[in-house]
């Protein structure tokens, strides 16, 4: 055989050492300009095909000229705050002009563009594919079912590169299943027989309207006689799951009047909640600006009096229609779906989102007082015991949607995940206590909700700002050094909780023996155990490690989450015997039979501490603010 020498390369004595060189990089995708793209693409969807879960895809994309076309999948989705377009089951890609067959060439440095040469005299260009959504929760949230379905039209849809995305024009259709009712943003042009065709739109606003269809849907005006339609459209697994008494929906209608009464203003000329209630169809949570893709369980309506199932989603998302997708941090804020998200700003994008989300459930009767409180007290708790914050500043952690991309952590204590949400949450409470203390309770976050959220009503465009933006208005309301407030809560490694609002309004972060409702129910339901703060571990039901408190006694004990527990002080496993173990580790040792595959070992834990559950403590003598900012306005 003989040896061919590298090109580059050095020789010192017998030693040959090749040093290559970076090849030329692929040629830049188009430049995204704010201009009109010449025509209107249609997107056809065949979303009937329940039994294999495939959704149909047809385009038809027009061309002004021939030459080079790039056509672009949609990365960066607006919600996700990540690259996480599913393009991995976007199959059968064929591409055709005039009848015949089109080559096309998927770009080497970027795996969301493909490449196509428009022959002379082309017009348009026809577009045929499959989304393969997945069959099993293994392979990503399941979006149909043989009851429902959730339609995200980026799923299917290729757009033409080099323009905004609210100058690319969309045709949208979609063919249901027989009988099928559905709920969308988008308006309805036309319906024949299953097929429905929607309004033009641009491609912004379409991405922007998800897509709900079902078997057995209802659908409730929660704004009778309002100033604009605002509809909760429920699916359920069956009938019955979407039957909810009139009182609760009462309460679905309070939270259109408190957010009224909170932000003053709306920001867009319809709104849809779309609500699946199931236990087949994924859960979810993502925000749009004239609906909200909602996913809960089967008890989200029929265990509205026993259970405490995300009582606060859809609150939550509410909200988003003015912080975050009206309002928008300009960094976050991108002309199209393939330009990367800067997400310095998350903190107030979701963290004021999660407080408002949590206080207008209180306000409109999604939770009790009391449910309120302990949410508070739960949150707290996590985040005085979450020790990653000796190392990183919450800002960081705004990165974790790439970094991270929601995967299970092994220590998530330490590691910290989007702690921006609920860390975020005390920060927004205590500015909110800061500003009532400062104005004798004359003024609160309220007032900035309202100018900084409230303004121009009517405009359901986007409304960017900056961090210089938000201080400004916070100092219109109460002066203070806001800069310097948020850099050590935010932008510097901070030890302490974000505590301070607790105290000043009210309340005091306290341990007992008896856990609080939420901690209670939430128990009883999974029959998991949570002892993260006494003998810092939590378990699923069957004894199978789920977290571990780092630096707490089982993470001395050198226990992981690839572990079982087994034996509890000599006896079988149960989740009440853990429970119980916890709870006389004052007077007594706890011990663990521990598994791993085959091998069994028993461990000490050194803890003597017994339960340690967090509640919430009325401090005499000071303001309840907290109560103020709770109660329904």
């Amino acid at each position: 055989m003989l040896a061919i020498a590298p090109v580059a390369a050095q020789q010192t004595g017998r030693l040959i050492r090749s040093e290559p060189q970076p090849i030329a990089a692929s040629p830049a995708l188009p430049a995204l300009r704010d201009i009109a793209y010449p025509g209107t693409l249609t997107l056809e969807v065949d979303a009937t095909d329940l039994d294999r879960r495939i959704f149909g895809i047809r385009q038809k994309v027009p061309v002004a000229k021939a030459g080079p076309l790039t056509l672009m999948y949609a990365e960066w989705i607006p919600g996700n705050h990540a690259p996480r377009g599913p393009i991995y089951n976007y199959a059968g890609l064929k591409i055709s002009a005039n009848g015949k067959s089109m080559p096309w060439r998927r770009d080497p440095g970027d795996a969301f563009a493909f490449h196509v040469d428009v022959p002379a005299g082309v017009k348009a260009l026809d577009v045929e594919a499959q989304f393969l959504s997945p069959i099993e929760t293994a392979q990503g949230p399941i979006m149909m079912t043989q009851e429902m379905l959730r339609l995200n039209w980026y799923i299917g849809a290729l757009y033409p590169a080099g323009h905004f995305a609210r100058k690319i024009n969309f045709d949208v259709s979609v063919k249901l299943p027989a009988g099928w009712d559905y709920a969308t943003a988008l308006e309805t042009a036309s319906k024949s027989g299953d097929t429905v065709r929607f309004k033009t739109a641009s491609w912004e606003t379409v991405i922007d309207s998800p897509l709900f269809a079902g078997k057995y849907m209802r659908k409730f005006d929660l704004d009778p006689g309002g100033r604009s339609r605002v509809t909760l459209n429920a699916m359920g697994d069956e009938p019955g799951q979407v039957n909810p008494p009139a009182e609760v929906i009462e309460v679905h209608r309070n939270l259109v009047k408190q957010a009224d009464k909170l932000f003053g203003a709306r920001h867009f000329d319809h709104y849809d909640f779309l609500l699946s209630v199931s236990d087949r169809l994924a859960t979810s949570g993502i925000e749009h600006q004239r609906s909200s893709n909602n996913g809960v369980n089967s008890q989200y309506f029929t265990g509205w009096n026993s259970a405490f199932v995300s009582k606060d989603l859809l609150a939550h998302e509410y909200v988003h229609s003015w912080n975050g997708k009206y309002r928008r941090p300009a960094d976050l804020w991108t002309p199209a779906f393939n330009a990367p998200m800067r997400a310095s700003l998350l903190w107030v994008y979701e963290g004021q989102t999660q407080y408002w989300g949590n206080v207008l459930a209180a306000r409109s009767g999604f939770v009790t007082k009391q449910q309120a409180l302990d949410l508070i007290a739960n949150n707290a708790a996590m985040y005085e015991m979450r020790t990653g914050r000796n190392w990183r500043p919450l800002v960081d952690t705004t990165m974790d949607p790439v970094i991270a991309a929601r995967r299970s952590l092994p220590w998530q204590n330490w590691q910290r995940s989007e702690d921006y949400y609920s860390e975020g949450q005390l920060i927004w409470m205590d500015v909110d206590t800061l500003i009532r203390e400062k104005t004798q309770n004359k003024k609160s976050l309220d007032d900035f909700a309202k100018a900084f959220f409230g303004v121009n009503d009517g405009d359901w465009g986007q409304l960017t700002y900056t961090r210089a933006d938000l201080v400004a208005t916070l100092n219109k309301v109460t002066p203070h050094d806001w800069e310097t407030f948020f850099r050590r809560r935010v932008d510097e490694v901070a030890p302490k909780a974000p505590l301070d609002g607790l105290e000043r309004g009210g309340y005091r972060l306290v341990y007992g023996d008896t856990p609080n409702t939420l901690w209670r129910e939430q128990e009883a339901r999974t029959r998991a155990v949570n002892l993260l703060y006494s003998l810092g571990l939590s378990t699923d039901a069957a004894g199978k490690i789920t977290l571990i408190q780092w630096d707490g006694p089982a993470w001395k004990a050198k226990l992981n989450t690839s572990l079982t527990i087994t034996g509890v002080n000599g006896l079988a496993f149960t989740p009440e015997r853990l429970r119980a173990a916890a709870g006389e580790s004052k007077d007594k040792p706890v011990e663990l039979l521990i598994r791993l595959g085959d091998t069994l070992k028993t461990i000490k834990l050194d803890y003597t501490g017994g339960h340690r559950y967090p509640r919430l403590e009325r401090i005499s003598g000071k303001p309840a603010y907290i109560d103020d900012i709770l109660a329904a306005r």
